[in-house]
């Protein structure tokens, strides 16, 4: 809870995550991803410092592919899950370009907020902890960013649903289908989500974010 910086004062946190909490604990079945990595995105990624939402389902249900920031993966992640294969082929088609491995998370040090609708799920049970109370945080989320113009990713219909209130007109707002296997051709595939947040970002005056090329590792 520390490491949430600001994120702690949202009412989620006092009201409604201990009793997902309780849930969790009294869970039989593996809880991904691992309990400390749970709220990993909201710890790297300030309010403050978000310029960008990346709204998703909730976290990849194979066992060692999810670590708290919605899409991401470990580095050594083999193959790509799938829906971040297609995540890479559409950057591919759009930017030219797209990173050699699967962990995203220098696009939350550059204001990216890499979220789901859920935080948790059971283990090879996708959609599992979808009810547990989540989408109260996620309510809640969307309603702190709604004090200066952001760029709101919208990837599916869960996303869409959770971000219903978020005003078109004063932030840029992107809903397509999920990059799934199941749906990226209904939608996601061609909707060039990265060129176009970039394009409002330096209208905006605000920096571009680099996509595809993470720093090297000191």
């Amino acid at each position: 809870m520390k490491r949430l910086g600001a994120w702690r004062a949202l009412p989620f946190f006092a009201d409604t995550w201990p009793d997902i909490c309780d849930v969790l604990k009294n869970e039989t079945a593996p809880v991904l991803p691992p309990a400390d990595d749970i709220f990993a995105a909201f710890a790297r990624t300030q309010p403050q410092q978000t310029r960008v939402v990346i709204l998703g389902q909730d976290p990849y249900p194979t066992p060692g592919h999810a670590h708290g920031f919605a899409f991401s993966a470990s580095a050594q992640t083999r193959p790509l899950p799938r829906s971040l294969s297609n995540i890479f082929k559409e950057m591919e088609a759009d930017l030219g370009a797209a990173p050699p491995h699967a962990d995203l998370r220098f696009w939350a040090d550059q204001g990216v907020l890499l979220l789901n609708t859920a935080l948790s799920v059971r283990a090879h049970d996708a959609g599992s902890h979808a009810k547990i109370g989540w989408h109260v945080l996620t309510q809640q989320v969307l309603a702190h960013l709604d004090d200066q113009p952001r760029a709101f990713l919208l990837w599916g219909a869960h996303a869409q649903k959770a971000a219903r209130d978020v005003d078109p007109i004063r932030h840029l707002k992107l809903e397509t289908a999920h990059p799934s296997p199941l749906s990226a051709r209904r939608g996601f595939f061609g909707s060039r989500p990265f060129s176009r947040v970039n394009d409002w970002l330096q209208a905006q005056g605000h920096q571009a974010i680099n996509w595809s090329n993470p720093p090297e590792a000191p």
